[in-house]
């Protein structure tokens, strides 16, 4: 029996950049809580922004923020991971000398980027709604950094794709680099992705992976996705990733329905 449903936001619960939730995903979800089940929203984005996300049923749900760099149960953070100050320092000098990427500094209390698109800047802080400050230099952020991100709204994926492997050659056995969307590339902190994450939250509801359910469309969602004993890749996911689920689906919903069916 499903206890638990992990998911993550953007390409899986909220669909072709979209930055809210039908109404009809927010009662299945809530229909779940009031079943018992147990609700986490596993995504990259930060704390403060999932919760608005998720705004009409926010204390009934559990999170995973920053990819997995920080847990929180109704105000309490589980667990918490940071990047290094000085591995932080090196990738950011790494990145600002490129001209294509925007770059944003993750902490528990803010993310900070630079004003220098205003089509970023406003994406950022009016689009996702995001807890920002605007600062001259992100590279004189002070830790704990929770996550670092880089961003390329104009270029299209075959320009990020490249990047990543140049990253991933540069800085591969520090720290994972994964994208996460078509237009962001995330270095994730230190033993810390949604599949450790979440197997903190099952430590603390006591549920098995075979009681638990994901869903991820990008590999960022990987971990979790290998971890639970149901799990779902979109259909539109990212090339490869469908390799580490149990199935395929085109709709969130559509699987929740299902399961709230066998729950009746």
């Amino acid at each position: 029996m499903i206890k638990l449903v992990a998911s993550d936001l953007d390409g899986t619960l909220l669909q072709g950049g979209a930055q809210a939730l039908t109404p009809h995903a927010i009662d299945l979800i809530h229909r779940l809580t009031q079943k018992g089940i147990i609700f986490v929203s596993a995504s990259g984005r930060q704390y403060d922004n999932q919760r608005l996300v998720f705004e009409k049923i926010k204390d009934e749900i559990s999170y995973i923020a920053e990819n997995g760099s920080i847990c929180v149960h109704q105000g309490k953070v589980i667990s918490r991971a940071t990047i290094d100050d000085r591995l932080a320092s090196r990738i950011v000098s790494e990145i600002k000398k490129q001209k294509h990427f925007e770059i944003v500094i993750s902490r528990e209390d803010s993310c900070f980027i630079e004003d220098n698109d205003p089509a970023f800047v406003d994406h950022i802080v009016n689009v996702m709604k995001n807890t920002t400050q605007v600062v001259k230099d992100v590279s004189t952020v002070s830790g704990p950094i929770l996550k670092i991100a880089i961003c390329n709204m104009n270029d299209g994926p075959h320009i990020m794709d490249k990047y990543l492997k140049y990253l991933q050659n540069m800085f591969g056995n520090e720290i994972k680099i994964v994208t996460s969307g078509n237009i962001w590339i995330d270095f994730i902190a230190p033993g810390a992705n949604k599949g450790t994450a979440l197997e903190n939250m099952m430590k603390l509801f006591h549920v098995t992976p075979k009681e638990c359910m994901a869903f991820g469309d990008q590999y960022n969602d990987v971990e979790m996705l290998q971890l639970v004993g149901t799990s779902y890749a979109m259909s539109n996911a990212a090339p490869g990733i469908s390799y580490y689920s149990t199935y395929v689906t085109d709709s969130v919903e559509d699987v929740l329905e299902d399961l709230l069916s066998e729950l009746d």
